[in-house]
C-alpha cells in the first residue's frame, strides 16, 4: 500500500495523474484543492528544516517567510533604539529636562551652561558665574571653577584658595544686586548635588519663583542639606576635606517649614502664599 500524494489516502498503486485516482474523483474539487495546498505547505516546511539538503548537487537558498521578514524588522528596530540611547543628551541643571544640546549625561549639563555666553554673568581666569536655568528665587546664581572638580568630596586642602575665591566672587554678586538692601542672601553647596562639577549657590531668600515646585526643592535650600560656604572653607582648612553628614538625603523629606518664622506649612502653594507676608513683591 502506498500513500496517494493527492488524496492523502492509502491506495494500491502510485497515481501520477490526479484525475486517474479513484479517491480523487470521489472528492469535491474544493476538497482536492485544500489537500493539494496542505501537501505543498508540508513540502516547504520540510525544506526549511533542512536548508542544506543537496538538491541535484545545488544548495537552494532558504525561502524567506513573512515571519522571518517581521523578525528581521524587529531586530533592526531594536538595534536602532539601542543606538539612539547611546547618543547623549544634555539636560539643564537642577532638572532632568531634555535638551537639544548634545554634551553628555544630563548631570553633566553644567559644563555646557558654563561655556554658554548667554548664561555667563561674570568670569575670570579661575571661575565663572552663570544664571541658574531653573532659579528657585528672584536671584539665583551659580559660581563654578574652570578647573574640573566633580563634587564636594573631591575637594582637598589644596583647593582652599579656590573655594575662598568662589566665596569672594559670590559676595561681589550680592553687592551688585539692585535688591541687596531689601533681600537676604545665602551662599552654599548642596550636600549631595544632582549635577556633576562643584558649584556654589548664591540665592536670595525670598524663594519667589515658579521653578520652586516641591518639597525637595524647598528643603534643599532651607535645611542642613544646604552647607554654608564658610563651613566648607573651615572644613578644608581644618581637616583637608569636606565631611558630608550621613543620611543627608533624608533631610529632603522633612515637612515644609517657613525658614523665616519656622511655621509649619502643609503644601507648596500655601508656603508660597505665606512667604508673601515676609517678602512683599
Amino acid at each position: 500500500m502506498l500513500k496517494c500524494q493527492y488524496a492523502g489516502l492509502l491506495v494500491r498503486g502510485v497515481v501520477i495523474n490526479p484525475f486517474a485516482c479513484h479517491t480523487n474523483r470521489q472528492l469535491s474539487w474544493v476538497e482536492v484543492q485544500k489537500r493539494l495546498l496542505k501537501t505543498k505547505n508540508a513540502l516547504v516546511t520540510k525544506f526549511k528544516e533542512d536548508p542544506a539538503r543537496d538538491h541535484g548537487g545545488t544548495k537552494r537558498p532558504r525561502e524567506v517567510s513573512s515571519e522571518d521578514r517581521e523578525s528581521r524588522k524587529l531586530d533592526s528596530s531594536l538595534k536602532a533604539a539601542k543606538q539612539s540611547e547611546k547618543v547623549p543628551a544634555s539636560i539643564g541643571h537642577e532638572e532632568a529636562t531634555k535638551s537639544s544640546e548634545s554634551f553628555g549625561h544630563w548631570s553633566q549639563g553644567l559644563k555646557t551652561s558654563m561655556q554658554d555666553p548667554k548664561m555667563q554673568v561674570y568670569k575670570d581666569d579661575t571661575v565663572v558665574v552663570i544664571k541658574d536655568k531653573y532659579p528657585k528665587a528672584r536671584y539665583h546664581w551659580l559660581v563654578l571653577p574652570w578647573q574640573t572638580i566633580s563634587s564636594l568630596k573631591a575637594l582637598s586642602e589644596e583647593h582652599c584658595d579656590l573655594v575662598k575665591h568662589m566665596q569672594q566672587v559670590a559676595d561681589q554678586m550680592v553687592q551688585q544686586c539692585p535688591d541687596s538692601n531689601s533681600l537676604r542672601f545665602r551662599t552654599g553647596y548642596h550636600a549631595i548635588p544632582s549635577m556633576s562639577h562643584v558649584h556654589l549657590h548664591v540665592i536670595s531668600q525670598d524663594f519667589d519663583s515658579p521653578c520652586l515646585k516641591n518639597k525637595k526643592h524647598w528643603n534643599s535650600f532651607t535645611t542642613d542639606y544646604f552647607m554654608e560656604s564658610q563651613d566648607v572653607i573651615q572644613m578644608l582648612e581644618t581637616n583637608g576635606r569636606v565631611n558630608v553628614k550621613e543620611g543627608a538625603s533624608e533631610l529632603l523629606k522633612l515637612p515644609l517649614c517657613c525658614h523665616m518664622c519656622r511655621k509649619d506649612i502643609p503644601t507648596i502653594p500655601a508656603l508660597k502664599e505665606h512667604l508673601k507676608s515676609h517678602f512683599p513683591s
